[in-house]
C-alpha cells in the first residue's frame, strides 16, 4: 500500500467542501488514516514549499495557506499519489477535466482547493513535515 499527502487548502474549507472532497477519495477505495484541521504556520509552510522560495509567487502563496484552516491528510492506498492526483485534476483549474476536484469546483490558480504530494518520495517528506513521522 502506498501512502500519500493532501491538504484541502483555505479557499475549500471556507467553501464548505471538505465532505465532497474526502468523499471522492474514499470513493476510490482511497483510506484516511490521519486527519487534522490547522491554520498552518509560516515555518511549516516554508518547509513544505521550500522548492518554491524564491519564487515571484511565494509569497502569496504563503499569505493564502495561511488566511484560514487546512485540513491535512495521510491517504492510503493502492497507487494513492497517482490515484490522488488524479482525482485532485490538473494544478490549473482550467486545464483540470470535469469530474476532478479541480475542474468541479477551481476558479483560482492559487487558491486550488487541493494539495497532494507528486511522487512517493514528496509524500514521504510532506507527512514527516505535517505529522512528524
Amino acid at each position: 500500500m502506498e501512502k500519500t499527502l493532501v491538504i484541502i487548502k483555505p479557499d475549500a474549507v471556507k467553501r464548505g467542501l471538505i465532505g465532497e472532497i474526502i468523499k471522492r477519495y474514499e470513493a476510490k477505495q482511497l483510506t484516511i488514516t490521519k486527519m487534522m484541521m490547522l491554520t498552518p504556520s509560516r515555518d511549516t509552510l516554508v518547509k513544505h514549499y521550500a522548492e518554491h522560495e524564491g519564487k515571484s509567487f511565494f509569497e502569496n502563496l504563503l499569505a493564502f495557506m495561511m488566511s484560514g484552516d487546512v485540513v491535512v491528510m495521510t491517504i492510503t492506498g493502492p497507487n494513492a499519489v497517482a490515484q490522488v492526483r488524479k482525482i485532485n485534476g490538473a494544478t490549473k483549474f482550467l486545464d483540470a477535466e470535469m469530474g476532478t476536484i479541480r475542474g468541479d469546483y477551481g476558479v483560482d490558480i492559487t487558491a486550488n482547493l487541493v494539495h497532494g504530494a507528486d511522487s512517493t518520495d514528496s509524500a514521504k517528506k510532506e507527512i514527516d513535515i505535517w505529522f512528524g513521522l
